[in-house]
C-alpha cells in the first residue's frame, strides 16, 4: 500500500511529519510493505487560505491513503472525492506514522475534524 505523508524536510522514514497539509514542503510517498519512501515538493505550499489542491502536487502518484496532522476542508472533501482516505498523524517521524498505520491505530479524519484556517490549532 502506498501512503502520503506530509513532512517539513526529506529524512527518509526519520522525516518530521508536518502539523498541516498544504504548507508541508514535501510529501513523503511510502510503500507500507518495503518502506521504500521517496519525496515529491510541494508546488502549492504557497496557496491562499481555502485554495489548497491537495493533488496538484501529486498527479499521476498512486496513493492508497493520506495521513496528515491536520488539513482544510476544502482539501479533505477533494481527497475524499479522488478515493483516499485521510487519517490523522499523530507522531513526530514517518516512521513512528507508518508502524501505527500498519498497525491500524491510525484515527481516519472526518470532516468535523478538518482545519477551519492555517497554521492554528494543529497537533
Amino acid at each position: 500500500m502506498q501512503i502520503c505523508i506530509p513532512v517539513e524536510a526529506d529524512q527518509g522514514l526519520d522525516s518530521p511529519v508536518c502539523a498541516h497539509f498544504g504548507s508541508a514542503p514535501a510529501f513523503l510517498i511510502v510503500d507500507t510493505d518495503s518502506l521504500a519512501c521517496r519525496a515529491i515538493p510541494n508546488n502549492n505550499m504557497h496557496h491562499g487560505h481555502g485554495m489548497c489542491m491537495p493533488l496538484a502536487s501529486l498527479q499521476g502518484e498512486q496513493i492508497d491513503g493520506m495521513v496528515v496532522g491536520g488539513m482544510g476542508m476544502g482539501a479533505l472533501t477533494r481527497l475524499n472525492a479522488a478515493n483516499i482516505c485521510v487519517y490523522r498523524a499523530e507522531h513526530q517521524t514517518v516512521r513512528e506514522t507508518v508502524e501505527a498505520f500498519k498497525a491500524g491505530t491510525l484515527q481516519l479524519m472526518l470532516p468535523g475534524m478538518a482545519c477551519s484556517h492555517h497554521g492554528h490549532g494543529h497537533p
